[in-house]
């Protein structure tokens, strides 16, 4: 069976690859640009109309008017009618770490086992993943490779989507460690003839003293001078010291204040929130403790009966207002696919009740402090990376974000993938009728 799905995997990797191959990644920044005229959306709350950003040796030089006396640099680009973005960053993702579902072969974002803090995601990551080239025509640029699986599912790493291999792509390596709490309720499996409806989790209990038990351990470890290393508690010394950031997913009022009463007890400086569905209801305690948030399933149903119907879209500015800063994440089983859909979650928001300003800061600045990148990434300012792109509307709305120039580091990148290739072959077609 192994062998016949490497055969499948291979031969899947050859058909695409006739279809189209895998852009080229871009080379460093040769010559200064300057874009002159668009509406710049900096990332920060704050709109430049007619601004002027110029940028040189992969940093950002100049933010401003430009209607301001001051030599531009470089190759001009005429942005007048356009926005610029800072690029788009995607949290808590597997992209790269699947390509195609129904092959095994090219599945790798889980591990066997329960307590896996040491497996590194980055090893795994594939630049040349065909997904991942698909999010730059919608301006994710970024993007933080996560594990799946076990109850410690392992560690991500933060990585740009144009780069040679692995190691070109990091950005910032092993930043953090992400583990899938118990949750309080259960819903029975209805194949297996039981009753489907959300029942209590009686395990609950004995599930987070395992969780306990095995961070007293891991301290106990780190304590000691023992002569065999143990990799899986060494992996944690970053959450206790604050090097690494601790990433609980967790939707329930009660499993997130369990969560963060965790965090306190074991004396963990740095956790974040994934999932976060009823975080809502418990803003106090995530404020008070400096706690993020990263959302999940924006586009979805409530999850419970008495729930608003639009809670989903309306609860990023549910946190907002009570000033918890809140990152999005892609929705449902195909969230690699959805990851490209991005702006567009964040577009809804808006019509939740936040402004665009605000709407942009969840897939920007927010993400990028949240992943610990905000001094490079995240906005349009001064000294930092020259990770932007160009739209010619509206980068929230799916009917107008069309981007004709997309860098990273400064690199002028392709926005070709096979997608934007079979709509060009097929709106030929279409119009030569």
């Amino acid at each position: 069976m192994k062998y016949f799905n490497l055969y499948i995997a291979c031969a899947c990797l050859l058909f695409f690859g006739s279809i189209h191959a895998q852009q080229t990644p871009a080379d460093k920044q040769s010559k200064a640009i300057s874009i002159e005229g668009a509406t710049a959306h900096l990332g920060t709350g704050e709109v430049i109309e007619n601004a002027l950003i110029m940028f040189n040796e992969g940093k950002i030089t100049f933010v401003g008017s430009a209607n301001m006396k001051i030599a531009r640099i470089g190759d001009v680009i005429d942005g007048k009618g356009k926005h610029v973005y800072p690029g788009f960053i995607i949290p808590n993702s597997t992209l790269g770490l699947v390509e195609i579902d129904a092959v095994k072969a090219t599945d790798d974002d889980s591990e066997i086992g329960t307590w896996n803090p040491n497996i590194r995601s980055i090893i795994a990551y594939n630049t040349e993943s065909k997904v991942v080239e698909s999010m730059r025509p919608n301006g994710v640029l970024l993007g933080q490779i996560t594990p799946r699986g076990g109850r410690i599912s392992g560690t991500s790493s933060v990585v740009q989507f144009d780069a040679w291999n692995w190691e070109d792509a990091a950005v910032k390596t092993d930043d953090g460690i992400h583990i899938n709490w118990p949750s309080n309720f259960k819903r029975g499996r209805y194949w297996l003839g039981e009753d489907p409806s959300l029942k209590v989790n009686k395990e609950y209990g004995n599930q987070i003293t395992e969780i306990e038990d095995y961070f007293n351990n891991a301290k106990a470890y780190l304590k000691a001078s023992p002569s065999i290393t143990n990799l899986s508690y060494k992996a944690l010394e970053g959450i206790f010291d604050g090097s690494k950031k601790l990433y609980i997913n967790v939707d329930d009022e009660k499993g997130i204040i369990d969560a963060v009463n965790f965090i306190k007890k074991n004396a963990i400086p740095n956790m974040v929130i994934v999932g976060g569905a009823e975080a809502y209801k418990v803003t106090d305690i995530l404020k008070s403790n400096n706690i993020s948030v990263v959302l999940n399933r924006i586009h979805s149903q409530p999850s419970q009966t008495d729930d608003d119907y639009d809670l989903p879209y309306k609860s990023a500015k549910l946190l907002v207002d009570n000033g918890i800063t809140v990152a999005l994440q892609a929705n449902g089983q195909m969230e690699r696919m959805n990851s490209r859909n991005l702006p567009f979650y964040a577009g809804t928001t808006v019509a939740h009740g936040l402004t665009k300003a605000q709407a942009l800061q969840l897939i920007t600045l927010n993400p990028a402090k949240i992943l610990g990148i905000d001094a490079q990434y995240g906005s349009l300012e001064t000294g930092k990376s020259a990770t932007l792109f160009i739209s010619e509307g509206d980068a929230l709305d799916m009917r107008t974000n069309i981007i004709s120039h997309a860098f990273i580091d400064g690199r002028l990148i392709s926005l070709e993938t096979h997608q934007t290739e079979l709509w060009k072959r097929y709106s030929k077609k279409y119009q030569s009728n």
